[in-house]
């Protein structure tokens, strides 16, 4: 017989009985604010369509690389679970994911997925082998109502703007159309917005980089193999993304490094880097140029840099080669921030023009870079725990390694990064738990007063992220 799926109401809030009637108290206040979603990696082209969904495992796990990620650690191809060019029955692919749910014990995942099964689709008991096959007609026939399509979700879920990422060569056609809804009488009114990602157009040694250079060549009526062509085509690029909601950029560099060239130098070495006679140093020396130059392009236009370095991107060459970037291989690595953004704050760092939010999957930098970074320069603000780091744990780390040094208040609130969609208001109230929980100790502490607290919580949780990402 299966166990109860049971949330319980004080889950995540500290133990303690006195801090823990402090934290329920704070997060009553916030629990139903609307959810801020400034960054993440939803398809822009649920809200434009409307389509239903498709069955459990096209929703929850094909596109979930922390499910995956943790499977295909036991041994499981992910060609049993259907991703890639895979045909593997849908149904096989998930009583195969329900038969190793209790992989994921004690992880993000399973609080997000618990939380999907029982608040979005109602679910009474665990999920396992023995309650795969009704978890799956349970929620592919709950897929087909209307009510499980993708703007009835967004409403219910209170989601008041939901951010997209997309690169320079997209033509943001279902953005459009989102618009287009947005405006006709008696429209659906879910704000929608875009973010500018150019890491296909800027890294070298992306796969199909010369390609993409033509593509945007194309798309823009601009020579992109010549230095003033290509930054032209990225200021137009950019403000078409403005045009179509953006405020922030999106930069995922393996490093922060930035430099700071004179003209002809960055000419000469863009024009190494077309010819394709460029080594390592070279590229990353581009990138580097690139971070400078798009802070320059943030001054003028005012999209909010967000620069996401520290991870060794697609590291299972063989996966890689077989399924594609994202699936799962991606592991932290060592990151230095002082010295790498200097050329960058050199040039731009006392703009008040300039916005730039930090993020690392290095924790070990949190006290020594980035908190005394960020509490110093105006431009510069601290992303919450990203990525490995987006659970109780890592988000507990971040309030105590950085609050002393950098405050609250140079600090973001919170955003999902996500493309599992309906996890997104399960992984919000994670945070909106932690953060009071983290408040509440300071009250017991007396390092806070109630009031400031419950101001607090609410900054946190909804007041930084709009203005952060200037919505």
């Amino acid at each position: 017989m299966a166990n109860i799926l049971d949330l319980h109401p004080d889950r995540l809030l500290p133990a303690e009985p006195a801090t823990r009637l402090i934290a329920r108290q704070l997060y009553d206040s916030v629990a139903s604010l609307p959810i801020v979603s400034p960054h993440g990696h939803t398809d822009p082209a649920w809200f434009a369509k409307n389509e239903a969904f498709g069955d459990a495992t096209d929703l929850l796990l094909k596109p979930d690389h922390y499910i995956f990620r943790m499977l295909y650690s036991q041994g499981i191809p992910l060609e049993a679970l259907g991703i890639g060019d895979s045909l593997a029955d849908p149904r096989e692919a998930w009583r195969l994911f329900a038969s190793h749910y209790h992989l994921f014990r004690g992880t993000p995942s399973r609080m997000w997925l618990d939380w999907v099964f029982a608040a979005v689709f109602g679910m009474k008991v665990q999920f396992g082998a023995a309650t795969s096959d009704l978890y799956y007609d349970s929620i592919t026939e709950s897929l087909a109502s209307e009510a499980f399509r993708p703007r009835a979700l967004f409403d219910r879920f209170g989601i008041e703007v939901i951010a997209t990422t997309e690169g320079p060569l997209d033509t943001l056609d279902h953005h459009a159309a989102i618009r287009a809804e947005n405006r006709k009488a008696g429209g659906w009114q879910g704000k929608v917005i875009t973010a500018y990602r150019p890491d296909a157009v800027i890294d070298p040694e992306f796969e199909g980089f010369t390609a993409n250079l033509g593509r945007l060549s194309d798309l823009t009526g601009e020579d992109c193999f010549t230095w003033s062509g290509y930054l032209a085509a990225h200021r137009q690029r950019r403000a078409v993304f403005a045009e179509m909601g953006a405020t922030s950029s999106d930069h995922g560099h393996a490093t922060p490094r930035t430099a700071n060239l004179r003209p002809d130098e960055a000419a000469s070495l863009f024009a190494k880097i077309v010819s394709g006679m460029f080594d390592m140093h070279d590229a990353e020396l581009f990138r580097a140029q690139m971070l400078t130059e798009m802070a320059g392009m943030s001054v003028d236009d005012g999209l909010v840099m967000q620069i996401h370095p520290g991870s060794f991107r697609n590291h299972n060459a063989s996966l890689f080669a077989r399924f594609g970037r994202d699936k799962g291989a991606d592991i932290p690595m060592r990151t230095e921030f002082v010295a790498n953004l200097k050329p960058l704050l050199d040039r731009f760092g006392n703009d008040p023009r300039l916005s730039i939010i930090l993020f690392t999957l290095d924790e070990s930098v949190y006290a020594r870079e980035l908190a005394p970074l960020a509490g110093h320069y105006p431009c510069l603000k601290l992303g919450p725990a990203w990525w490995f780091h987006d659970s109780p744990e890592g988000m507990r780390r971040f309030r105590h390694m950085t609050t002393e040094t950098a405050g609250f208040y140079n600090t973001v609130g919170f955003n999902d990064d996500t493309r599992a969609f309906l996890s997104i208001p399960a992984r919000h109230d994670v945070a909106r738990r932690i953060d009071c929980g983290f408040l509440a100790q300071l009250v017991v502490e007396h390092r806070l007063a109630d009031w400031e607290a419950a101001e607090l919580a609410r900054d946190l949780t909804y007041n930084l992220v709009k203005t952060a990402y200037r919505l």
